[in-house]
């Protein structure tokens, strides 16, 4: 059991945004844009395509621990931890001096191992909030805490809501750090320059 929570830490902690990044453009993702390993600052400081291989390779990170702890037959709090650490491990990765991401495509990774139809739902209510609040972070730490609440209300009561709500604390604690920040890029979340 123990061995499938390191497993999703370790691979949480695989930063292909700073990566992909140095390889394309030979800088470090995190002094530039918002200074987090994203797919949003991959795109800003390297490109669209690095940025959809980011994606893709951050939701796999997400997607593998999860699925792989299901197979096993582990207990849903069990499952539930391991995705939550994969995403701790995304935000706060050990390859990178635990400076990260912000876990969103690791948990909809972990989701879609969960629970396919769930996680889209949790996707359609982050699109949602983030046209409505007109806020990314503050979007994002509102899914994380009700995301679980409206599947369980869509009655769904499986894994998914476990693991909903494990990886969503952890998006609610990281988006956290982000509630002040100013947008003026409502996709690619720029921060608004001085003066404007």
């Amino acid at each position: 059991m123990i061995l499938y929570w390191i497993l999703g830490y370790l691979l949480g902690s695989l930063p292909f945004g700073l990566w992909i990044t140095r390889l394309v453009k030979k800088v470090d993702i995190r002094e530039g844009g918002s200074g987090h390993i994203t797919t949003t600052n991959t795109i800003r400081q390297a490109g669209f395509a690095p940025g959809a291989l980011v994606l893709i390779l951050d939701i796999t990170k997400g997607f593998i621990p999860t699925f792989l702890a299901l197979r096993a037959g582990l207990p849903a709090w069990s499952v539930a931890l391991t995705a939550a650490l994969t995403v701790v491990g995304h935000c706060y990765p050990v390859f990178a001096n635990f400076r990260g991401g912000m876990g969103l495509a690791a948990t909809g990774g972990a989701m879609f191992a969960a629970n396919f139809t769930a996680a889209w739902i949790a996707l359609a209510l982050l699109i949602f909030l983030v046209l409505t609040l007109r806020h990314s972070a503050r979007a994002a730490l509102f899914t994380g805490l009700f995301a679980p609440v409206l599947l369980w209300l869509l009655n769904f009561r499986g894994i998914e809501v476990w693991v909903m709500a494990a990886a969503g604390i952890v998006l609610a604690i990281r988006f956290a750090d982000d509630w002040k920040r100013q947008y003026n890029e409502l996709w690619l979340d720029r921060e608004k320059k001085q003066g404007e």
